[in-house]
Order: structure tokens, then C-alpha cells, then sequence
């Protein structure tokens, strides 16, 4: 797909499942079940996406899904058996590329299921998956991620970050921040303090890659749906609706990462004021 000049492929790490109540939080399962229904285990599936842009002479990774370091107890706690090794890796053989011809790495975030494919198991020792890389990462979401408190240490592990940071290959940037003339982070906070969203700007085009700033369509139509998994859920809101009147702005791509049924959509005002929806597009 061309968004001006530059060039997006979306990406898959595989499919995974989790408690419902952990997307939509407050929201009664009544409510949210009538928009993507739960099986027996009260799971939802959702997907494992990650971005590549061609633009301005770079090859941009963002995010890196789960990756290959999954145990079998964790492959089958995220309903992943079955899947295969290398899913990421594969989709870009796919689409015609290698791990070494990527130029640099955006992490939206530390999160495993968003970084745990920065790093493999070479023997005994954890590498760069993308060796010729550097990595992008937000200051705030990096202190995070180094010293997790009770509520977040269970998502933040050391192995898919550290080996980077020790390395030099990590680049900690501080805000917003231009990685090309046409590609950009803009900090999202809200799901982690330190969270970013990915805006890729060419030819009077644009595209976001919401990552969880906003991971499901739903949550951009319904701002109240705050999932469980946002650290601070008010935050959470004020972002949705910045993003919101952003793309409305700009007639912006919206590109979902967790949604199992929409990839990409444009967001239109709805017919009562203040209410909007996500008109849903092919990939």
C-alpha cells in the first residue's frame, strides 16, 4: 500500500487469545460480547501486528510482536501452539525482505507481545534480531520497563530490551521525534506513560499505526472502553481523543494493531454529535 511515496506492509506475528475483560475493562461483558464475542474461557482472539514503511531510503520496523523465545507453558497460555517459529520473520520473507535489511526498529512500547521479536537466542546468548538496526525507544517507557512495580513486571522482560541497550543499539529518544522526513513518533501516553503511535506523512497522505494508544476500532467509537491493560485510563481517553480529531483532520489511515476484524478504517463523524465511528477499509 502507498501512502504518498512511501510504502506499508502490514506485518503478523501470529494470532493469540485473552480474557475479554482485559481489552474492555470496565465495560460488562453484556455490552462488549455484542461486538466481538468470547468463547468458553471468556477469551477474545486478537492479532499480532507490526508495520513495515519503505520511505526516504529506509527500511522501518515497527514493533516486533511476541517473537521466538516463548516457552511451551507461554505458547500455550497465549494460545499460541501450533503457530510456528519465526511468524514475523516469515511475513517479511513474504513480502521480500530480510532481517538484515532492516534500517531501524520502533518499539511503541516495552510490552512482550510489542518487543519480544527485538532479540533471539544465539546459543545460549540473546541478540538483535535486526542486526544492521538501531532501535527506537521513548526515555519514559524504558525507565518503566527497567524497573516495573507490581502491576507491570509481569509484561516488561529485561531479554527483549537489555541486550540491545547494552549493546548501543538502542537509540532513547525523548518525545515526539522525526525519523525520516516522512515517518514520525508522536508520544500517546495513556496505555504506559511512555507509549508512542508511528505517523507516516508523504504527498498530502497519512497513516497512524495506533498500536495501543487505541487497538481495537471499537475503542476509537467508543472513547469510555478503556481496556484493563491501560496504566492510566483517563490519559487513555484525552489520547483517543487528540488521535481522533488528528485523523479527522488529516482524512488519516488508521492502522489497528490488536483488532482481530479491522485493520485499517478511517475514523467519520457519526450521526449524533459527538459520536464517531471507525468506517472500516480492505486491506
Amino acid at each position: 500500500m502507498k501512502i504518498g511515496n512511501a510504502e506499508i506492509f502490514v506485518l503478523s506475528d501470529g494470532m493469540t487469545k485473552s480474557d475479554g475483560g482485559g481489552f474492555f475493562g470496565l465495560v460488562p461483558r453484556v455490552l462488549w460480547e455484542k461486538v466481538h464475542p468470547a468463547d468458553e474461557l471468556n477469551r477474545v482472539p486478537w492479532a499480532l501486528r507490526s508495520l513495515l514503511i519503505i520511505a526516504d531510503g529506509k527500511k522501518i520496523l515497527v514493533d516486533t510482536g511476541y517473537g521466538d523465545k516463548l516457552t511451551p507453558k507461554q505458547k500455550k497460555i497465549f494460545a499460541m501452539e501450533g503457530q510456528g517459529d519465526r511468524r514475523l520473520l516469515g511475513d517479511l520473507e513474504r513480502v521480500g525482505f530480510s532481517a538484515d535489511e532492516i534500517d531501524i526498529v520502533v518499539n511503541t512500547h516495552l510490552h512482550a507481545d510489542h518487543c519480544g521479536g527485538n532479540t533471539v537466542f544465539d546459543g545460549d546468548k540473546v541478540v538483535a534480531t535486526f542486526p544492521n538496526a538501531r532501535y527506537i525507544v521513548q526515555r519514559r517507557e524504558l525507565a518503566q520497563a527497567m524497573f516495573p512495580n507490581e502491576r507491570t513486571r509481569g509484561t516488561y522482560f529485561k531479554e527483549n530490551f537489555v541486550p540491545l541497550l547494552e549493546s548501543g543499539a538502542m537509540e532513547i529518544v525523548d518525545g515526539d521525534y522525526q525519523i525520516t522526513p516522512s515517518v514520525r513518533t508522536m508520544v500517546t501516553r495513556g496505555h504506559t506513560p511512555g507509549h508512542q503511535v508511528v505517523v507516516v506523512e508523504s504527498g498530502g497522505e497519512a497513516a497512524i499505526f495506533l498500536a495501543d494508544a487505541c487497538s481495537w476500532a471499537v475503542h476509537m467509537e467508543r472513547l469510555a472502553w478503556v481496556p484493563a491493560f491501560d496504566i492510566e485510563p483517563m490519559e487513555s481517553i484525552q489520547t483517543k481523543k487528540r488521535l481522533r480529531d488528528w485523523a479527522l483532520r488529516h482524512n488519516a489511515l488508521l492502522i489497528f494493531q490488536h483488532d482481530p476484524t479491522t485493520i485499517f478504517g478511517r475514523v467519520r463523524p457519526g450521526e449524533k454529535p459527538s459520536r464517531f465511528v471507525v468506517e472500516k477499509l480492505s486491506p
